[in-house]
């Protein structure tokens, strides 16, 4: 039986000086292929799919409402969250410690600030032509600042499956696809210069989604949003009839 991969620190720091940080300034997005192995990429996938046939994935749910569109119609994957604690959460839990650690030597690397992260979106587009319309994470300045999406499809055959990842990098005359196959980790920066979409699925696809948060932005985004409410707060307060 093959082992699960480990990666040593050295091999970690020559992946992210070499690869995630160049592609990252460069382009705006990497991936890599082979992170956790055949036997650490196959627990994550026995976890996600326990938890797709047990029903314990719900369908995702719009920060906005699409004008004239369903939310189904904009987006077809139904998930649930994960902090990686959870009981029989292993494999999971492994992926989200390799990815931290890539994100925290590239951001060291980037002179970015990264102060926490999301818990973990797990998603299935259960086939029948699901996808997600051409969107991007974050256009408003939340505090997200770099996607990661570990993708669990073995034998993937995007001709006959679909499901690809469609990436239309900011003031560039040409889109990106990335095949969503087993065992591989995009990385991209979560705001605007990455739009994206997930081309319709005619089989069933399985994915794990992280989002790190800048921690300047994300202070910034919090007061604001304080400011709002208590904005909000006092004008309901000012016109309330006694």
């Amino acid at each position: 039986m093959p082992s699960a991969r480990c990666w040593s620190d050295v091999e970690l720091d020559r992946v992210v000086s070499q690869r995630v940080v160049p592609a990252l300034s460069a382009q705006g997005f990497c991936w890599l292929d082979g992170v956790l192995g055949e036997v650490g990429g196959a627990a994550v996938l026995e976890q996600v799919r326990r938890m797709h046939l047990s029903g314990a994935l719900k369908g995702g749910r719009l920060m906005r409402a699409a004008p004239g569109l369903s939310g189904s119609a904009v987006r077809g994957d139904k998930i649930a969250w994960l902090s990686g604690a959870e009981r029989g959460g292993d494999g999971v839990n492994a992926l989200l410690m390799l990815v931290d650690k890539l994100v925290s030597s590239a951001a060291r690397r980037l002179q970015r600030h990264i102060s926490h992260r999301s818990k973990a979106m797990v998603a299935c587009y259960p086939g029948g032509g699901a996808g997600y319309v051409k969107h991007v994470d974050n256009p408003s300045n939340d505090g997200r600042c770099i996607t990661c999406i570990y993708y669990l499809n073995q034998n993937w055959n995007s001709a006959d499956h679909g499901g690809v990842l469609r990436i239309f990098p900011e003031g560039k005359p040409y889109e990106v696809d990335i095949e969503p196959l087993f065992d591989r980790l995009v990385l991209f920066w979560s705001d605007r210069r990455n739009p994206h979409e997930v081309l319709p699925s005619h089989a069933t696809r399985y994915a794990v989604t992280v989002w790190y948060f800048d921690s300047q932005e994300r202070e910034e985004a919090k007061r604001l949003c304080r400011e709002r409410n208590d904005s909000e707060n006092s004008t309901s307060s000012d016109t309330s009839v006694e």
